[in-house]
C-alpha cells in the first residue's frame, strides 16, 4: 500500500475478523469480502498520511484504528490489527525524499536568515553607507537614490511586529533613545517602579530597581 511518498510503499498483513450481525441481510454476498475491501480501504487511507519512515507510528496508527472500525455494510461488523513492513529498496527513496526536503528546509532558512541581515544593514543608515560604499566604490553618487528607495524600510524586528507590540517596541526605543543623561535615566526608572508596585508587577519592579544607580553614600533611596 501506498504511503505519502510517491513511489514508497508499505508492506501490509492485515489480520481481521468479521462478525454478521443480522442473519437476514441478503445485501452481503461475501462477508468476508466486503471486511478484507473494508480493511485495505481504510488501512490505505490511514497509511496515506505517514511515510515509510515513520513505520511504527504508521503501525500503531492502522491498528488503533482498525480496533474501532465498524463495516459500512448493513448487518457485518469488522475489525483487524496490521503488520506493517518495508523493503529496503522503498526505505532508501524515503531516506532520499527526507534528505532532500531537509537540504531545502537548510537552504531555504539560510536564504531567510540572509535576507534578514541585508535587511538589518540597509534599514541603518551607517551600515549602509558602509554597505554601498564597500560593494560599489565607483558608485557613491548613486547611494542617495538607494536612501530614498528605502526610506521606509524598518529592522528585521520591527517588520515582524505588528499591533500594540510593535506599538510598544518603538515607542520603548524612542524613549531609550531620548535619555542621553544618567539623570533621565535614574527619573525615568523611579516613575516605572512606582508604576510597576501600583499595578502589582513585583518582578519587573525588581527587575528595573535592578537597573537604577546605587544611591550615593548618606543619601536616601525612594
Amino acid at each position: 500500500m501506498a504511503s505519502r511518498l510517491k513511489a514508497v510503499h508499505f508492506t501490509v498483513r492485515i489480520n481481521g475478523t468479521w462478525r454478521r450481525t443480522e442473519t437476514d441481510s441478503p445485501e452481503l454476498q461475501d462477508p468476508a469480502a466486503t471486511a478484507r475491501d473494508h480493511l485495505r480501504r481504510h488501512t490505505a487511507k490511514v497509511l496515506r498520511a505517514h511515510s515509510i519512515l515513520d513505520l511504527a507510528a504508521a503501525q500503531d496508527a492502522v491498528n488503533a484504528d482498525l480496533g474501532r472500525w465498524s463495516c459500512a455494510a448493513p448487518g457485518l461488523t469488522c475489525s483487524g490489527s496490521a503488520l506493517l513492513n518495508a523493503m529496503p529498496h522503498d526505505r532508501h527513496l524515503a531516506q532520499e525524499h527526507a534528505l532532500r526536503q531537509q537540504t531545502l528546509i537548510l537552504a531555504h532558512e539560510e536564504e531567510l536568515d540572509r535576507l534578514a541581515r541585508l535587511q538589518g544593514v540597509l534599514a541603518d543608515p551607517d551600515l549602509r553607507r558602509v554597505w554601498w560604499i564597500d560593494r560599489f566604490p565607483e558608485r557613491s553618487d548613486a547611494l542617495a537614490t538607494l536612501t530614498t528607495a528605502l526610506n521606509d524600510l524598518r529592522p528585521p524586528d520591527k517588520a515582524g511586529s505588528d499591533g500594540i507590540r510593535g506599538d510598544i517596541l518603538r515607542f520603548t526605543e524612542q524613549l531609550i533613545t531620548d535619555l542621553h543623561t544618567p539623570q533621565q535615566r535614574e527619573i525615568f526608572l523611579k516613575a516605572l517602579i512606582q508604576t510597576l508596585r501600583t499595578l502589582g508587577h513585583h518582578s519587573l519592579k525588581d527587575a528595573a530597581d535592578h537597573w537604577r544607580t546605587p544611591p550615593e553614600t548618606g543619601s536616601t533611596p525612594l
